[in-house]
């Protein structure tokens, strides 16, 4: 077996694995949730980093040739210093992508104002990755980023559809949008907050254009493959994906199984 791993903090990069899956149906894919150590977004740069990496290594010691990142946090405060610092004495054959990049990639075709709205955990608006990145790839465009520090809370104790959601959707919505009128598309720099979408559409400015990132990973995945035949090649075609947790099998099968709308079977690890 040759998996395509899929990392996340928690159940987040579970939206991310949906649609990775729709992309490529033979592939095999194996997911990891750190859920013991979650949240990553107010861990610090160098937390994040040692986390991600033991769960990389992980990933590789169980046959992934090629692992996505599915997490904003990580992707932002890890990805680059394991491309460039660990890869090669790991395995430089191996391959970490992330997905800010190829999000930020798709934003200079979707906006018509240059204006363009982040919500993203503390973390990620602190590392500023999403700026660094728009000016590198999509210039002239302005990100205006606000950290909602409630709603990873509020997806993984199952109270995204309550009463409580809507106020602090609203609250933090309002907070981006009224001193921002511009805005014109909006980046969910969290792999949780589509499980927050009704919420969000309900009280964002008519016409603000939301972008999707699992499909946008999924899109970038497709197109990443076709540009490394070799890895693509090393990717085993059984049609089959397996669950990874840090937590007990017994809390992360019933999220997981409402994220996935599938019967979830995961395995505990240890990492560290």
């Amino acid at each position: 077996m040759s998996p395509i791993g899929v990392f996340d903090s928690g159940f987040g990069g579970l939206t991310i694995l949906k649609d990775l899956r729709r992309a490529l149906p033979g592939a095999d894919f194996l997911y990891l949730g750190d859920n013991a150590r979650a949240p990553y977004g107010t861990r610090s740069f160098e937390l994040v980093y040692r986390f991600t990496l033991e769960a990389v290594k992980h990933l590789f010691e169980q046959g992934c040739p090629l692992v996505i990142l599915a997490c904003n946090t990580a992707s932002a405060k890890a990805l680059r210093s394991i491309q460039q610092r660990d890869l090669a004495g790991i395995d430089p054959t191996r391959r970490v992508l992330g997905v800010i990049r190829p999000t930020v990639e798709a934003i200079a075709g979707a906006t018509r104002t240059g204006s363009v709205g982040l919500f993203a955990t503390p973390g990620t608006v602190a590392s500023q990755s999403y700026d660094i990145e728009i000016a590198k790839h999509a210039p002239g465009v302005t990100v205006y980023s606000h950290a909602c520090p409630m709603w990873v809370p509020l997806v993984e104790n199952s109270e995204a559809d309550g009463d409580g959601a809507d106020y602090f959707v609203k609250k933090d919505i309002d907070a981006l949008f009224k001193p921002n009128p511009d805005i014109d598309t909006l980046i969910l720099g969290c792999t949780h907050y589509p499980i927050l979408l009704n919420k969000i559409k309900k009280h964002v400015p008519a016409g603000v254009r939301i972008l999707s990132q699992g499909e946008i990973v999924a899109a970038s995945l497709l197109d990443y493959l076709q540009r490394h035949p070799d890895m693509n090649e090393r990717i085993s075609r059984g049609a089959s994906v397996r669950y990874l947790t840090t937590e007990s099998p017994e809390k992360f099968d019933c999220l997981a199984s409402e994220f996935m709308q599938d019967d979830v079977r995961s395995s505990t690890v240890r990492l560290g």
